[in-house]
């Protein structure tokens, strides 16, 4: 079935089209057009003004995780799965399109990918990474992930390939919520995390890094991992205290994408008196920006308060933080995102050929982001999650 939506501010993924109407033709977009140009047997949808713009992209959720829940779980909860169902439909009637699971401990996302796929529920399309990496009683050690050596950890990374990954996390730092884990401490050397990096890539799998700490960044860059998730400059007192020039021009000079993971809970720095930390953290931002590292727009879904879908809330904080304007934090979500992701050539823009992944949204979003919280229609890959 051929759909036209019409009457449209269209904004493409990389910048403002004159066009106004959107065709697409089951799950794929055939033009960007006039409504003179619009195939007469298309249904058509008037859309009154809207703006469109590429489904948004969150590269860092755990779909396992039960926002609700304060604490760590001991282990996978398998009566997860029903809740995890509704967190996808959330997500892709928010407009969230595509997102990246960074772990959980039996594979329950991955089931849930599957079903994504075959269109048996409705939600974003899943990157899974299954089981993190981590070492014995390192962060998330209750996901299954422990390894004690490079053995056993290559190991655990062709465990999650037997199970169908499309990517490998590695928890190249402890985190707050594991018990004596600590984000300032590295957990693997250098060897064991350039050899982790080469076996994924020999499978034809991209590695995000966790790293809070700067010595994790620093091997986490020095290894090669295409992302490298938080970024925190995590030293001694606390975080973004110990930014160091010559290891964000290592993660520039391998082309590593940062995904910072900035929440809309981020909103309580801008709301507190004291900006200290944010004016530290924008420096820092603003200091990665300039020397060209990328960013790509994420939340840590399913951490407490962190809710899977309100990336569309999270990325005016994030601008905001980072010092970035509304049509850079945009791309970080769409079309920087597809890229940093392999999806490039998928999704990401609004143009022929790529999957018909479309967010109508009251407002321009590249006047005010909080348009992006109004969202009056949404398809993901062509199946309606919202009508106008």
């Amino acid at each position: 079935m051929i759909t036209a939506l019409t009457g449209l501010s269209i904004w493409d993924g990389q910048a403002a089209s004159n066009a106004d109407c959107i065709v697409f033709e089951n799950s794929k977009i055939k033009s960007i057009c006039s409504l003179e140009d619009v195939p007469r047997q298309a249904k058509t949808i008037s859309c009154g003004g809207a703006t469109a713009l590429p489904g948004l992209m969150d590269a860092h959720v755990h779909m396992e995780l039960d926002p609700n829940h304060k604490t760590a779980p001991k282990k996978t909860d398998p009566k997860q799965t029903g809740p995890m169902r509704i967190r996808a439909g959330q997500m892709v009637k928010a407009g969230i399109t595509t997102a990246r699971d960074l772990g959980g401990g039996a594979w329950l996302e991955i089931d849930l990918r599957n079903q994504i796929n075959s269109g048996d529920i409705l939600g974003p399309r899943l990157l899974c990474a299954g089981q993190p990496i981590t070492s014995i009683k390192g962060h998330c050690h209750f996901w299954g992930g422990e390894a004690g050596d490079l053995e056993e950890a290559i190991k655990v990374l062709h465990r999650q390939i037997d199970h169908g990954a499309d990517l490998i996390k590695i928890m190249a730092t402890g985190g707050r919520m594991t018990t004596g884990s600590s984000p300032k401490e590295t957990q693997f050397d250098l060897v064991t995390m350039a050899n982790l990096v080469m076996e994924a890539e020999r499978n034809n799998l991209s590695v995000a890094a966790h790293c809070h700490g700067t010595a994790g960044i620093e091997l986490a860059a020095k290894a090669g991992v295409h992302t490298i998730e938080h970024c925190s400059w995590v030293g001694r007192d606390g975080w973004g205290s110990d930014f160091q020039l010559d290891i964000a021009q290592i993660v520039a000079a391998q082309g590593a994408w940062v995904s910072p993971t900035i929440n809309r809970g981020w909103q309580r720095m801008l709301d507190n008196k004291n900006q200290t930390l944010v004016n530290r953290l924008r420096g820092i931002y603003q200091s990665m920006d300039e020397m060209g590292i990328p960013f790509i727009a994420s939340t840590d879904a399913g951490i407490p308060g962190v809710f899977h879908h309100h990336l569309p809330e999270a990325l005016n904080v994030f601008s905001k933080i980072a010092g970035l304007s509304e049509e850079r934090t945009l791309k970080t979500a769409t079309s920087s995102a597809a890229s940093a992701l392999g999806l490039g050539g998928i999704t990401g823009q609004l143009k022929p050929g790529l999957d018909a992944d479309i967010l109508l949204v009251d407002g321009d979003p590249l006047e005010n982001l909080n348009a992006l919280t109004r969202p009056i229609g949404v398809w993901s890959r062509g199946i309606a999650a919202r009508l106008p």
